[in-house]
């Protein structure tokens, strides 16, 4: 299942896995909102509605490019740096290329969609 975040310049395409999170998630598409720098290793937005858990690990662990979805506080995350294990977090999917745009310093505004 493909995605893509739209930014004001460029367009960055997205592969997600097959799970109930998953399946939530894109049922919330399409979506706009301001991704916000946090520790900068990750971009952030909280989600409209949380996502299930079922069938998830209790957590995992996440390198650059890596979409997950953070369950504790209901948000989703785009790493742009490895990130160590942590409880409650489900990856989603992985960005296809252009990880570079989530790299500034600071918040962004994009719309997340389908892309099929």
């Amino acid at each position: 299942m493909k995605i893509r975040f739209v930014f004001d310049d460029h367009t960055v395409t997205a592969t997600l896995s097959d799970s109930p999170s998953t399946q939530d998630f894109l049922r919330q598409l399409p979506l706009s909102f301001e991704l916000e720098d946090y520790a900068r290793t990750e971009k952030i937005a909280y989600l409209p509605a949380k996502l299930t858990s079922q069938g998830a690990p209790s957590g995992t662990s996440s390198k650059a490019g890596d979409i997950s979805y953070y369950a504790p506080w209901g948000n989703l995350v785009v790493f742009y740096k490895d990130f160590g294990y942590a409880s409650g977090l489900i990856n989603l999917g992985k960005i296809d290329g252009g990880l570079d745009r989530f790299t500034s310093s600071g918040s962004m505004s994009v719309t997340i969609e389908r892309a099929d």
